[in-house]
């Protein structure tokens, strides 16, 4: 089954505890990130409003006493659109209520497949299918690979460190 629009908001908001995301590809290819990529490569300011529906929806997700958080997957060298994560996405995120930890694959995946994927309430997954620019393809509800997802998970934040950590020893 597949979520589009809608769907998906509903899917991804109606989770009650524990909100999880693989981040695997080494970059995505959105339009309506395309103009704020391109700035920050120029070198310019990140604006103030930057990211700032997701914040005020992980602030929601916080306040009701729900977790959210991510293992982000990286290896070395960061690609220019990790290193615009790092600057601009990430510490904003955090700042918001997000746990974000970085996994650097650059020796060893750990086993960990180059599948994006969000986990919900540990029992629902939904694969995030891209194409090999980053573009994403779509969002596939795939319930039945959740016991496989919740080890990926342990492995993925056993192997990680939190993101400010990561920063201080890598720059």
């Amino acid at each position: 089954m597949f979520l589009d629009g809608d769907q998906w908001r509903l899917h991804f908001d109606g989770y009650r505890r524990d909100a999880f995301r693989l981040e695997a590809q080494p970059a995505y290819t959105m339009p309506r990130e395309a103009e704020n990529l391109a700035r920050f490569l120029r070198g310019e300011p990140k604006p103030e409003s930057h990211n700032a529906a997701w914040h005020q929806r992980v602030k929601g997700f916080v306040s009701s006493g729900r977790t959210i958080g991510r293992v982000r997957v990286v290896r070395r060298p960061l690609t220019d659109y990790q290193r615009y994560q790092f600057a601009w996405g990430i510490p904003g995120n955090i700042a918001a209520g997000e746990d974000i930890r970085i996994l650097d694959a650059t020796e060893d995946n750990f086993g960990i497949p180059d599948q994006d994927w969000w986990m919900f309430d540990e029992t629902s997954v939904v694969h995030l299918n891209f194409r090999p620019d980053g573009t994403q393809i779509n969002r596939e509800l795939v319930n039945e690979r959740a016991d496989e997802c919740q080890e990926l998970k342990r492995l993925a934040i056993e192997r990680s460190v939190p993101f400010f950590e990561y920063l201080h020893d890598h720059g």
